[in-house]
Formats: C-alpha cells, sequence, structure tokens
C-alpha cells in the first residue's frame, strides 16, 4: 500500500526511524559490502554509483511511504526575482481547435481544460538577457519534457536532474541549440486530491509545441521533440498526436528523442524473468511503478481495467492490440534505454512497433548495457552518460540537422 505512513505522528516517526536506518545502518553495511564488486548491484558499477542508488531507492521508497513533494506554483516561479534569469516564460494555453477526436472525448470525461502553463528558456539569450527570443533563421531548439513520474518534478534549473539532462543536450547536439522546457501540470490520485488526469500534460506539452512553432516561429523541422521518462511518454504522446492529425499549421517535428520513456504504467510484464524482477536491484521505480499510482492519477475517470489496452498510458504493452500503421507519421526516432533499467522490456516492445510502422532506417536504438533508469538525467552515471549525448549528436547531426557539405 503506497502512502501508508502519510499522517502525522505515524509520518514524522516513520522519517525519523528511516533518517536513522540510513545513517546508521544502511551507510556503513553497505559502504563495506559495495568495496567488493560481487556485492554490489551490477559487479561493472563502481562503489559510488553502488552507494548513490541505494540511495535513490531509499528516497523513493521513503515518497511513496509518505507523500509526494509538493510542486511549486507556476504564479511563484514567475515571481521570483531571478525568473527571467532563470529562463522563465507564460505559454498562453492550446486553442480549441486543436483538441480534437479521442482526446477530446477523454478529456471531456476527465473534465480537463486547456491551462496557461510556465516554461524555461536554456541556451543563449536575446542581446537584453531576455529568455524566449524569436527563432533566427534555420535556428534549431530542442523541446525537452522533464521526468519525474508525473507527480514530481520540475522543468526549473535548480531541479538537479532536468539540468543535468539539458546541460547535455545543449553541450553536445550540434549547433548549440537553445532547449526549452515546458511547465507541465502534474498529476494526482486517492489518498490524495485527485488532479490533472489526461489529457492534462498532452495539452500542456501542446501548447508549448505551439508557442515554438507560431509565436517564435521556429520551423518544425528544426525542432527535436524529446522527454525523459514520464517526460519521455509525453514526449510520445505529442508526437504521435501531432502525427494523428496532421494540422496544417502545427506540423509534426524533425525528430523524437526519448530517454528511458515510461510506455507502460499498466506493468503487462511482470514475470519472474522480465525486467521488472530481473532488474530490481539495479533501478529506484519500482515503488512507483506497482502502487499504481501515477496510472490511477492517468486515468481519472477512466477504468483501470481497460489499462492495459489503453495506448496513452501503456503503448508498450503486451496487451495493446497493434494494428499496422498504428504509430506511423511519428518523425525519426532515437530511444536511449538503460540496459539494467526495470522498464526495458516496455521499450523494446515498443520499439519493435515503431519499426514495424514507421521503417528500421527511422527508429534508432542505444542501449547502455550498465544503465539504470533514465541515467542521463544524473550526473554521476559516467562514462555513459557522455558516451550517450555523443551518440545523440551524431544522429541529430546525420538525419535531424544536416549539415551541408560546402
Amino acid at each position: 500500500m503506497a502512502f501508508k505512513y502519510r499522517n502525522q505522528p505515524l509520518k514524522a516517526l516513520y522519517l525519523t526511524a528511516q533518517v536513522a536506518l540510513l545513517l546508521f545502518i544502511k551507510l556503513p553495511l553497505y559502504s563495506i559490502l559495495y568495496v567488493f564488486p560481487s556485492g554490489r548491484p551490477r559487479r561493472n558499477w563502481t562503489f559510488k554509483r553502488s552507494l548513490v542508488m541505494m540511495c535513490y531507492k531509499t528516497l523513493v521508497d521513503v515518497i511513496w511511504n509518505t507523500s509526494i513533494p509538493p510542486s511549486t506554483p507556476t504564479e511563484k516561479l514567475a515571481a521570483e526575482k531571478d525568473a527571467k534569469k532563470n529562463g522563465f516564460v507564460w505559454v498562453e494555453p492550446i486553442p480549441s481547435k486543436y483538441i480534437v477526436g479521442e482526446v477530446r472525448d477523454i478529456a471531456a470525461k476527465n473534465s480537463v481544460t486547456p491551462a496557461r502553463i510556465g516554461g524555461f528558456w536554456y541556451g543563449k539569450r536575446a542581446s537584453d538577457g531576455s529568455p524566449g527570443q524569436k527563432a533566427e533563421k534555420d535556428e534549431k531548439v530542442v523541446y525537452h519534457i522533464h521526468g519525474g513520474g508525473f507527480v514530481m518534478g520540475s522543468a526549473h534549473p535548480s531541479n538537479p536532474n532536468t539540468k543535468a539532462l539539458i546541460d547535455g543536450l545543449v553541450q553536445h547536439l550540434p549547433m548549440t541549440p537553445r532547449v526549452f522546457s515546458p511547465e507541465y501540470r502534474l498529476t494526482s490520485a486517492p489518498p490524495f486530491a485527485p488532479a490533472n488526469p489526461f489529457p492534462a500534460a498532452l495539452f500542456d506539452a501542446l501548447a508549448g509545441y505551439r508557442y515554438l512553432v507560431q509565436d517564435l516561429e521556429f520551423s518544425s523541422s528544426n525542432i527535436i521533440i524529446s522527454g525523459d521518462s514520464a517526460g519521455g511518454t509525453i514526449a510520445f504522446w505529442l508526437a504521435w498526436y501531432l502525427a494523428i492529425n496532421r494540422f496544417d499549421d502545427l506540423p509534426n517535428a524533425g525528430g523524437l528523442l526519448l530517454v528511458s520513456p515510461t510506455v507502460d504504467w499498466a506493468n503487462t510484464q511482470l514475470g519472474p524473468s522480465s525486467s521488472m524482477r530481473r532488474h530490481v536491484s539495479s533501478d529506484c521505480v519500482n515503488k512507483i511503478l506497482t502502487s499504481r499510482y501515477t496510472l490511477r492519477g492517468l486515468l481519472g475517470n477512466l477504468p483501470e481495467a481497460e489499462a492495459t489496452k489503453n495506448v496513452w498510458v501503456a503503448p508498450g504493452s503486451v496487451e495493446l492490440e497493434h494494428t499496422a500503421g498504428m504509430f506511423s507519421g511519428l518523425p525519426k526516432t532515437y530511444i536511449v534505454v538503460g540496459g539494467v533499467e526495470q522498464t526495458l522490456d516496455a521499450m523494446v516492445v515498443l520499439k519493435k512497433r515503431l519499426i514495424e510502422d514507421i521503417g528500421e532506417e527511422n527508429v534508432t536504438w542505444f542501449e547502455a548495457p550498465e544503465g539504470t533508469h533514465d541515467y542521463l538525467a544524473l550526473a554521476f552515471h559516467e562514462p555513459e552518460r557522455t558516451d550517450t549525448f555523443k551518440e545523440i549528436a551524431r544522429w541529430a547531426g546525420d538525419q535531424i540537422w544536416p549539415i551541408e557539405q560546402a
């Protein structure tokens, strides 16, 4: 049961016990155990990585036994004295003309409407230091959607995981592109107040994309839609939604970058040989996935019993009927995965479906054998992190933003 210690005084007692357990038992014990490669979660992992990942796992378990850290309201982010320095801008809601088909129907069932959101710019600024200047001729941009299980995380540069990943993109991608990251609405479910089910995050991602194409006048072919973990889910939603509907004035992006995308929130592969079981010691997302808290938050008023066949919450579900051409129209796609992630199996399923629908030449798969979930967002996860950014840069330079030879 998730969040069983959410109420006081149990919460205070539990947190005190967990801090003591970490400081006086876990850290000393694992510091001895991890001296020996055979005692580490992965023999090839370093002592530091093993110890840090143990702390990450402990943190996730503590959060899912107590409560999700509260997010900072967008209005407060906008009012910060360093808002301009941090790259904050407002983004207007997606117009209703872009809300169509099945998504419009689900929005009605879940009482979801478009909303004004914020976002943060990374990279070069206007001459006066302002973020969000209009695109220069043929300028490239990455539209990156942060992770956090749909329930936490932020695009704010104070978030270490977001900053680590975006800094890597800015540093390594050709032509040093700007990066824009939206502050999308986070979801919640019982035992907390339900909020922002699907398609709230999709609406917000659409708003940010429309802002880039129409307000700032970036050519869609110069945009790479990117996302990590839950943000990878949203990035996939966005690119697929644009592919389905083919809006004349909002064409799809030039490329799609999925970093450890979580593509089976229904958990349809839990057998003893599944990656969810095999890699439980080398990843930290077990509680997030098995609690089904995010799943319930995303579904809202939709029946949980149908989640395994719901393409929006589980495009990598083995119980989803994949029809030929279901994902046709997606841009060239690069999928980054860690070889010891718990969600690896679902990403393999999605890869196979994309290859069937858009062609093997349009799907690039990069697997770091010793990589854990979302390792590009973990600054300590070297050398895999830097090596992967270099490979992404090669893909972007060769296939998405090719540099013309003189």
